[in-house]
């Protein structure tokens, strides 16, 4: 088994808007991805989109919805990663908010700890809203491309966030 040496970039956010199917759409995106490697150590994306409830105009989240959801992503994030921070499971790759949803994204290493964590959710009926997930293995990093690439080149560019 091949051994790497990996270093943890600390996580660096870009806001981008975009719009699609003529719906807005808003991007947080860890830019701090692009350059990373050796990528082949988190070869599994993983995708868990999440159903909102309370909108307002064009799909968007109402406040309150936001407020209800964001302590329950960072839960998710927590478990994603694990309970080491020099050694995450998981690297944060987006959150975007588009027509009624939240996306959240991730590059992952070993994909059962978070499958089963998340089938366990699905099965114990333990969600604030009803999500959807899938945990595909892409070690070219294929699946991050329109997020690392095209979103934060793109014609509207990319606003920092740190």
């Amino acid at each position: 088994m091949k051994e790497y040496r990996v270093l943890i970039p600390d996580e660096y956010y870009q806001l981008v808007n975009f719009r699609q199917e003529d719906l807005p759409g808003v991007a947080v995106i860890n830019s701090a991805l692009q350059g990373f490697e050796p990528r082949e150590v988190f070869d599994w994306h993983l995708s868990l989109m999440i159903d909102f409830e309370d909108l307002i105009e064009n799909g968007m989240p109402s406040r309150a919805e936001c407020e209800l959801i964001e302590p329950w992503e960072n839960e998710l994030d927590a478990k994603f990663k694990g309970e080491n921070p020099k050694k995450p499971n998981a690297l944060f790759l987006a959150r975007i908010t588009w027509r009624e949803t939240r996306e959240l994204l991730y590059r992952v290493c070993q994909p059962d700890p978070p499958h089963e964590y998340l089938r366990g959710l699905i099965q114990a009926k333990e969600h604030l809203r009803p999500f959807d997930y899938r945990i595909d293995s892409d070690p070219e990093w294929a699946l991050a491309n329109w997020h690392l690439n095209t979103a934060l080149n793109g014609e509207g560019g990319a606003q920092e966030l740190s």
